[in-house]
């Protein structure tokens, strides 16, 4: 995949031979210089947290880098990004922060451009769509640390036993879900709309039906087009209202809790990531995946997520993050951090190791479409207040009850007074 960078690629590694990017260079100065970094955790358990790959990456540095100290703090993600704006607020900000959104930093001129951090090749080893989603007013601040995509999962042994084939339209999840919902299945279709990733939910529908949060040339949001509210309007009456999605009202169910019910074999088909296949695995359900069905079984985008590191000003260690940053972006630890979390590089040349590596077949899949995916608008300062919006009301949308245009009118309303407000 992304071979279409790989021409720019080598011509920026030639021409960083002969010139460094300001800030980079090889001294660090006199005296040991101590970064802080807060870091958010991708495990599931105590057994597997990020901070052992963080302490492991950390003792390798610091045997080339004697005289630049490396402390990490791993917070669970649904405290870091808080954490990390409480800090912020207080004029305690960490050297570097590894958390879900980066912009209202930047805007606010806290952050160091990535271009004073890192040399060429290593800006331009960033997937494009990637680099280019790091941006605020066309300066990148946000550098991606870690990718992922959706797709379908289904339960192969509860489709075998109703004699179904993976769906490629939405008629055909219907028809799916209703011979599931008739076999006993629990929930025939998982639809998590509730407040712990909706936001991810719902743009995954919206993509899926030709819509999205933001407009056809991604200048501004388009929350309440008719599209949307379409596909909305379908997954009501079509999926919630014939009792298609399970016992528990979409609005009410948590993505964690559907990935739980996926591995327990009671459900037969839901949105998932790459990180659901190996708790299915350890917990011996058979599972197949494909793209979300679209209205006509056409391709549609697929949403993709990232995280994103970042490096604050307040500290004044720029010359020390920068040597830092290029060691955690070296291949091997991208494919490290990859490994252990079932998670997507972030760079060209590590993502085309993966897909050349027989061992992250399973993995092909969600690389394939990351190259079509759509991604947050994250360079908006205003998409954290639009977030928690959808988080608080999309459930309602779909309710047997619900009005579908009223609530995606109440979230687009609440999005052009957070734009009003930049």
């Amino acid at each position: 995949m992304q071979r279409r960078y790989y021409g720019t690629l080598a011509a920026v590694a030639a021409l960083s031979l002969a010139a460094t990017l300001s800030g980079c260079g090889a001294g660090t100065g006199s005296g040991e210089v101590t970064l802080k970094l807060v870091a958010a955790d991708y495990g599931s358990n105590a057994s597997n947290t990020s901070q052992k790959y963080w302490d492991e990456l950390v003792a390798a540095f610091r045997k080339k880098h004697p005289d630049i100290a490396v402390e990490v703090d791993v917070r669970s993600w649904k405290d870091v990004d808080r954490d990390v704006a409480e800090m912020v607020a207080k004029d305690e900000a960490p050297d570097l922060a590894q958390i879900g959104a980066y912009a209202d930093f930047a805007a606010e001129g806290k952050l160091y451009p990535t271009s004073e951090l890192l040399p060429i090749p290593t800006q331009a080893n960033f997937l494009q769509r990637l680099n280019q989603a790091g941006e605020v007013d066309r300066v990148q601040y946000g550098m991606p640390f870690a990718a992922s995509t959706r797709l379908l999962f289904f339960n192969e042994e509860l489709f075998e036993k109703a004699g179904l084939e993976p769906p490629k339209t939405w008629q055909g999840i219907v028809t799916a879900a209703a011979k599931l919902k008739a076999q006993g299945v629990k929930y025939p279709f998982a639809l998590p709309l509730g407040t712990e990733e909706s936001q991810a939910e719902t743009m995954m529908w919206m993509l899926s039906g030709g819509g999205g949060y933001q407009d056809a040339v991604n200048t501004g949001y388009d929350i309440n087009s008719a599209a949307n509210i379409q596909t909305f309007t379908w997954l009501k009456d079509k999926l919630v209202t014939p009792g298609l999605t399970g016992p528990i009202d979409p609005g009410q169910l948590d993505r964690q809790a559907a990935f739980d019910a996926f591995t327990k074999g009671e459900v037969g088909m839901l949105n998932g990531h790459p990180t659901l296949m190996e708790a299915a695995e350890k917990a011996g359900v058979k599972f197949g995946m494909v793209p979300l069905p679209s209205p006509d079984g056409e391709a549609t985008p697929s949403m993709g997520v990232a995280d994103w590191m970042m490096a604050f000003k307040q500290n004044g260690h720029r010359e020390e993050i920068g040597e830092f940053l290029k060691f955690v972006y070296e291949d091997q630890n991208v494919l490290d951090f990859s490994d252990a979390y079932d998670i997507l590089p972030v760079t060209v040349t590590a993502s085309t190791a993966m897909e050349g590596d027989a061992k992250h077949k399973k993995l092909r899949p969600f690389l394939r479409e990351l190259d079509n995916s759509e991604l947050y608008p994250v360079g908006k300062t205003s998409w954290a207040r639009v977030s928690k919006s959808v988080k608080a009301n999309i459930g309602k949308a779909v309710t047997p009850d619900g009005d579908p245009e009223a609530v995606l009118n109440g979230i687009a309303k609440e999005a052009a007074d957070a734009e009003a407000a930049e």
